[in-house]
């Protein structure tokens, strides 16, 4: 295998895990949660069965991962590259920050502050993804849709509970 394949896999692979990774941080604080302080919470009467939570966030993570690949392989010496994946970097570890505000901290005010700056760091990556290859750009609307919805709960489940 020469080098450039190489070393396409492996910036496959790290996009995989990072965001993988991401995921299994903001899991930490999200399961325990889930069956005790989650479940006691008033919730609006669209809010999805818990049992949908993994395999979306998989899946999303998993779509995070090949934007962002994408754009890492179109090189960090090209122009707005390193940028976007900065900001791709931001919301990521926003969306982490979301987890522990909501769940770990059991704060739907908290979450709600955090997940409207990850809406808006969300939309910035759509953007400059979008502006560096459609395709990358198109993978990360299914997230903003989701996290889009995510936020209303957010706010219906602070207000249903104050």
């Amino acid at each position: 295998m020469d080098k450039a394949k190489l070393l396409d896999i492996s910036k496959f692979l790290i996009s995989i895990l990072l965001c993988q990774f991401a995921g299994i941080i903001g899991s930490i604080f999200t399961m325990p949660a889930i069956p005790t302080w989650y479940s006691s919470l008033k919730k609006p009467s669209f809010a999805p069965p818990n049992s949908w939570f993994g395999p979306v966030w998989i899946t999303l993570f998993a779509l995070m991962a090949i934007a962002a690949f994408i754009v890492w392989h179109k090189g960090l010496s090209e122009p707005g590259v390193k940028t976007a994946l900065i900001i791709f970097v931001i919301q990521l570890i926003l969306n982490v920050l979301w987890s522990v505000a909501f769940f770990g901290l059991r704060s739907p005010i908290g979450g709600l502050m955090v997940i409207v700056s990850l809406w808006i760091a969300i939309l910035a990556t759509v953007i400059i993804f979008s502006g560096m290859s459609k395709i990358a750009g198109l993978l990360l609307v299914p997230y903003i849709v989701w996290v889009s919805f995510a936020t209303v709960l957010n706010f219906l489940l602070w207000r249903l509970n104050i």
